[in-house]
């Protein structure tokens, strides 16, 4: 069976593409022991004012979906 940080990795890969379509990409850093993934925001994601809301109504939300036993996403 994957691992959690494996399984994030997989859900992170299906939704890069969109993410790749408006200049940004996203790497993920660490699973944390407490669950929350930490995640990298790069290209045109880095700094956009829209990142936040991308991470917690996009990325945050399709992890969970992914990886229920995920307790949140942050960039670093």
């Amino acid at each position: 069976m994957a691992t959690i940080k494996e399984r994030v990795q997989e859900a992170l890969d299906q939704i890069r593409p969109a993410i790749q379509m408006d200049g940004g990409d996203v790497e993920l850093v660490d699973v944390t022991e407490d669950n929350v993934v930490q995640l990298r925001l790069m290209g045109a994601c880095h700094g956009c004012p829209m990142s936040m809301l991308t991470l917690q109504a996009g990325i945050e939300r399709i992890v969970k979906a992914h990886v229920p036993e995920i307790a949140g996403v942050e960039a670093i």
